[in-house]
C-alpha cells in the first residue's frame, strides 16, 4: 500500500544498516541510509522522507534529542529501532515525539508491519500538515510559519503562498508575473511593487532567524530559493 515511499534510516552499526536497507528496498521502499552523523537534523529535513527509522545510541548525539530537534520543524513519523529494552526508554521515546518503538533484535515481518501501520495512521494527517525544507529552513503550511533551529516566524497568507511556490521548485527561478498571477488571480490589476513589499517582509523574517540571501532576485527573471 505504501510502496515507493521514502524512508531515512539512521543506524550507526554498518551491518544492521545494510540489513535494514536491503529489507526495506525489497519491500519496495525508497531508502536513504545515513552514514555520516554530523548535522543529522538538516540531513533528514533535506531528504524530505515520509518516515524515519532512528537508533537511540548514535555517535554524535542521542536519538531522543534528535527526535526532539526534528519535531521542532517537522511531523514526519519517527520509529525508534534500538537495543535499549527498558520500559522507561520506550516511554521516553514516545514522550520525545516518537510514533513507535521497536527493540532489537527485530523480526523483519513485524518491523515491516509496524512501519506500514505508522504510515497508515499518519499519512492522512501529513497531507494536511505539509512541511517543506530547504537549506535548513522549514516551511510549515498548516501553521503558516517558517522555522530554523527551533525558532519560528509567522507568515501572512500571501507570504506563505510566495514561499510555497518557491519551495516547490528550489533552485529554479519563478517569474514575478507568475507569482503575481498565483497570488492575485481574481483581481484585475495589482501594483507590481506589492510583490516586492511581500518579498522584502519575507527576507526580514528570514533575517530574524539568522538566514541571509535565502530568496535570490535576478533582474528581469524573478525569484528563487
Amino acid at each position: 500500500m505504501y510502496m515507493d515511499c521514502k524512508i531515512v534510516v539512521i543506524e550507526d552499526e554498518p551491518l544492521i544498516r545494510r540489513e535494514l536497507k536491503t529489507l526495506l528496498e525489497n519491500a519496495m521502499y525508497q531508502v536513504t541510509a545515513v552514514e555520516e552523523f554530523q548535522g543529522l537534523a538538516d540531513r533528514v529535513l533535506a531528504e524530505q522522507p515520509e518516515l524515519v527509522l532512528l537508533d537511540v545510541n548514535l555517535p554524535q548525539q542521542n536519538g531522543f534529542d534528535l527526535c526532539m530537534q526534528l519535531r521542532q520543524q517537522t511531523q514526519v513519523p519517527i520509529i525508534f529501532l534500538t537495543s535499549r529494552t527498558d520500559s522507561m526508554d520506550e516511554l521516553n521515546g514516545m514522550l520525545k515525539g516518537g510514533d513507535d518503538y521497536v527493540t532489537k533484535p527485530y523480526q523483519a515481518p513485524i518491523l515491516l508491519a509496524r512501519i506500514a501501520a505508522v504510515l497508515k495512521r499518519t499519512r492522512g494527517a501529513r497531507r494536511e500538515t505539509a512541511v517543506y525544507s530547504h537549506r535548513g529552513v522549514a516551511l510549515d503550511i498548516s501553521r503558516c510559519c517558517i522555522s530554523r533551529n527551533g525558532e519560528s516566524e509567522e507568515l501572512t497568507k500571501n507570504e506563505m503562498k510566495i514561499l510555497h511556490r518557491l519551495y516547490r521548485q528550489p533552485g529554479e527561478y519563478v517569474s514575478r508575473l507568475e507569482l503575481i498571477e498565483y497570488l492575485w488571480e481574481n483581481q484585475v490589476y495589482i501594483d507590481d511593487n506589492t510583490l516586492s513589499v511581500h518579498v522584502a517582509r519575507i527576507r526580514e523574517k528570514l533575517r530574524s532567524l539568522g538566514v541571509e540571501e535565502f530568496v535570490e532576485t535576478k533582474r528581469g527573471i524573478g525569484y528563487r530559493i
